[in-house]
């Protein structure tokens, strides 16, 4: 994603917008509070507040270049929307979130909600795990 991405959905091309953006896509699927945001802008001495990243990420959700995340027991986390349909595991103890697709999965729930008479539109499926105790 460049600054003419922002243009496509209607924002204006400002410096935070540029900056924010450059950052989630450096994530590399990791996914981001804005708090985490804000420090990286911090590290590299870019005068930009908090306020400013909540509202740009607002902004970037609205627009549907984003993803946010609101897990159980987590703050928000912020993800760039690539298009491509994943689901969620999250590690109850150390927070980690780790992206995952599954055919099964997803036939499973399209013949459920067929057999109850539905057709599946959308769907956010989120598993809650914990590491496997050792032997």
């Amino acid at each position: 994603m460049e600054s003419q991405d922002l243009r496509k959905v209607g924002l204006k091309v400002t410096h935070p917008r540029v900056r924010i953006l450059g950052i989630l896509e450096d994530a590399d699927g990791k996914h981001l509070t804005a708090e985490d945001i804000y420090r990286e802008l911090l590290s590299h001495q870019d005068d930009i507040g908090l306020a400013t990243v909540y509202r740009v990420l607002t902004q970037f959700e609205a627009a549907g270049l984003v993803l946010k995340h609101n897990f159980e027991g987590g703050q928000a986390v912020y993800e760039l929307d690539r298009g491509k349909h994943h689901d969620h595991m999250v590690d109850i103890e150390s927070g980690k979130v780790i992206e995952f697709t599954s055919e099964e999965i997803e036939r499973l729930q399209k013949e459920i909600a067929d057999k109850h008479g539905y057709v599946l539109e959308e769907h956010s499926l989120v598993l809650y795990v914990r590491p496997k105790k050792k032997r």
